[in-house]
């Protein structure tokens, strides 16, 4: 069995964001802290595995083979599932060997490593790629990039359940919306299907257009039959994948002293960095409330905040 006992069922709180921007705009932003619902299987990432554990259990493999970078919050969390929960991990990785805290930590929880050049990871959307790993690795499961497609996407529905039972903590009877970092788009397109139109649900865009965040939603609402689907892509790569500048890294700065909520330059604080800058430009009206999903990758900073 790949899926952990029943007794490990990770939970977020929600809580309120104190900040002086959404005060002087009269907007509330409630935090689902992804983040701390395992301090190594974090964030969004278990949720979009979950679905792809099961069908792996279906399949009778002892394992997962998947995808993602030197820095991949993805790989990190399955990897650190693998060893915890005792299954086979394998992971596929972009470009070059190189050594980051985040792939000594691949290597520390045991999963077995490839490096595919870059060449040889922009050819993971064509036919036929996955043959030769199948071969390779009879007894594992493939998973796409991220714990990505419709799997990925029903593992997050439940975030809307985990919101829903807290609003009354917080006096809230209702939200206005979603506000979230997107990557793949999986988690995005989970609260679609889960919303099915009742809530819109906002996508800040960690990556450029050419990634193919918007097909990939897109794609994934189709197949899963939904019509008339409510969301919103803004972009908020703020030049590239993976690009830091300094506006980022001092406002992501200043909102930890703020708040003492601790952020990554990746996906949350460009995510919250451009909700700030949608509520300053008047997009949502005084009074709106806001579910902002905190989607972890902490790990991910020590190769970007020194002192991390």
């Amino acid at each position: 069995m790949l899926l952990p006992s029943s007794d490990w069922l990770p939970q977020a709180p929600l809580d309120l964001l104190q900040l002086d921007w959404l005060t002087r705009s009269s907007i509330e932003v409630a935090i689902l802290r992804l983040d701390r619902i395992d301090p190594l299987i974090s964030g969004n990432k278990w949720f979009k595995l979950i679905e792809h554990l099961k069908a792996a259990d279906l399949a009778g493999t002892k394992g997962i083979i998947s995808l993602g970078g030197a820095h991949s919050n993805h790989l990190h969390a399955l990897a650190a599932a693998g060893k915890r929960f005792g299954f086979n991990t394998v992971g596929l990785l972009r470009g070059h060997p190189q050594e980051t805290p985040t792939v000594k930590d691949l290597q520390a929880f045991g999963m077995q490593l490839h490096w595919l050049g870059y060449g040889g990871y922009r050819a993971r959307h064509e036919a036929g790629f996955w043959e030769p790993w199948r071969e390779q690795y009879p007894d594992l499961f493939p998973v796409p990039e991220g714990g990505g497609g419709l799997p990925g996407a029903k593992g997050c529905m439940r975030l809307k359940v985990m919101v829903s039972e807290q609003l009354n903590g917080l006096g809230w009877s209702d939200y206005d919306g979603w506000w979230l970092a997107c990557g793949t788009g999986t988690t995005l397109a989970g609260l679609v299907l889960a919303e099915a139109g009742e809530h819109p649900v906002y996508g800040a865009l960690a990556v450029p257009d050419d990634h193919g965040v918007a097909q990939q939603v897109e794609s994934i609402v189709q197949e899963a039959g939904l019509r008339d689907p409510v969301y919103e892509l803004f972009d908020a790569s703020r030049g590239g994948f993976a690009k830091v500048d300094p506006v980022l890294l001092a406002f992501i700065a200043q909102t930890e002293q703020a708040c003492g909520i601790p952020l990554e330059p990746l996906y949350t604080g460009k995510a919250l960095l451009a909700l700030k800058q949608q509520v300053e430009a008047g997009r949502f009206a005084k009074g709106t409330r806001l579910i902002f999903i905190h989607t972890g990758g902490l790990q991910g900073r020590r190769g970007f905040c020194p002192k991390t």
